[in-house]
């Protein structure tokens, strides 16, 4: 049987890092064999790219290589990790994936959709997400918690308006496809947002 594919997605400063856990655990207790990952990442060619794209002498980077370099780790990744993992029944649990592309390097960077439809297309045939949990705070909180756990990166130091185009277009996403995300206000105390995340859970355990 094929494994099922659940993404994590959201801006700075969500809780990804510890949320992921939490998943990897819960699908784990319900006796999924589950395989962590991270975008862009999860190879060793990819974790490379990914040096590239979040160090902060490369500020210059022009939006189209920026998006290319992010397309190029993930087929990569498709191709070593996340296909092979689905195609032997383990269920993979990814650290973003090409939502974020969308928010970024559409949202933020102001590409175009259709660009990043024609690369997701191109790279990833028919693969979606069996489901994506968008974690969401209001842009404000998640700076502030990002600038308080470590140095920032290339895309931290981006000013509040990137981020606030990123968060509109992830909301824009989840909204025009409410039977794959799930929106978790991740604004709330960690037990609230554990509980919504179990909830969200429930409907892919049970099918």
């Amino acid at each position: 049987m094929r494994g099922r594919f659940i993404t994590v997605e959201g801006g700075e400063g969500v809780g990804k890092t510890t949320n992921l856990d939490y998943i990897r655990c819960a699908l784990e207790r319900a006796g999924r064999t589950v395989r962590v990952t991270r975008e862009p990442g999860g190879t060793p060619l990819g974790e490379r790219i990914r040096e590239l794209l979040l160090d902060p002498t490369h500020q210059g980077m022009a939006a189209d290589c920026e998006l290319l370099l992010v397309f190029a780790a993930r087929a990569q990744h498709l191709t070593k990790v996340i296909e092979p993992a689905l195609a032997t029944g383990e269920w993979v649990l990814c650290d973003r994936f090409t939502d974020a592309t969308y928010a970024y390097q559409g949202g933020g960077r102001g590409l175009p959709w259709r660009q990043i439809e024609s690369l997701e297309q191109l790279v990833q045939g028919d693969l979606r997400p069996d489901l994506t949990l968008l974690l969401d705070v209001p842009v404000d909180i998640g700076l502030a918690r990002a600038e308080a756990r470590s140095a920032l990166d290339r895309f931290e130091r981006e000013e509040a308006a990137f981020f606030e185009r990123v968060r509109a277009a992830y909301l824009e996403r989840a909204a025009a496809a409410p039977q794959r995300y799930a929106v978790i206000d991740a604004g709330r105390p960690l037990s609230e947002v554990q509980e919504q995340i179990d909830h969200a859970l429930s409907m892919i355990l049970d099918k």
